[in-house]
């Protein structure tokens, strides 16, 4: 058994590393689902998971996640959905993850954007962008819940959980990638 913030979890975990061209990924999952993707040494890496008790083997979602980032890193924009994945968070940030992958492909939006989108026709709509920036910062999934693509409203690169030079280099990637098809 493997535990989680105190908690008793009956699954086995499972780990493997990717070798990105912005550094090295470590990858969990179950035996069914995909539980996170960090960058070595990111904010909240491992989300505390104990991933010194998870075992060093390729079981099915961490060969799927693993093809899903070659391909994403050969320009392919892979469908996320091919990686089955597992949330643990509260409803807010699941629907902050879920407003992420609607975000296009080499395009960004901006925290406010988000705050909109989130609050939709609502009467007295608040600034939700602080909130919206603990989601997103504490997403477990990044690339494949694409993080990286939310702005500041004034245009600037704000905040990654994995560093501003890879959120620099991943957006700049994308648009390379976009121009050439």
């Amino acid at each position: 058994m493997i535990t989680k913030m105190g908690k008793i979890m009956k699954q086995q975990l499972f780990k493997t590393t990717y070798q990105s061209p912005l550094g090295k990924l470590l990858l969990l999952s179950s035996d069914a689902n995909l539980l996170g993707i960090w960058f070595e040494g990111q904010n909240f890496f491992g989300a505390n998971y104990r991933l010194d008790q998870a075992n060093e083997q390729m079981v099915k979602p961490l060969k799927l996640a693993t093809k899903w980032l070659e391909q994403y890193f050969a320009g392919l924009r892979p469908d996320p959905t091919t990686v089955p994945i597992e949330i643990e968070a509260t409803a807010f940030r699941q629907q902050v993850w879920h407003e992420l992958q609607k975000i296009p492909y080499g395009q960004t939006a901006t925290y406010l954007e988000l705050s909109d989108r989130l609050q939709g026709n609502r009467l007295g709509k608040t600034n939700m962008a602080r909130a919206i920036g603990g989601a997103v910062g504490h997403n477990p999934f990044i690339l494949l819940i694409p993080c990286h693509r939310v702005i500041g409203t004034d245009g600037a690169l704000t905040g990654y959980a994995g560093g501003l030079e890879r959120k620099k280099a991943l957006l700049a990637m994308e648009q390379r990638f976009k121009a050439q098809s």
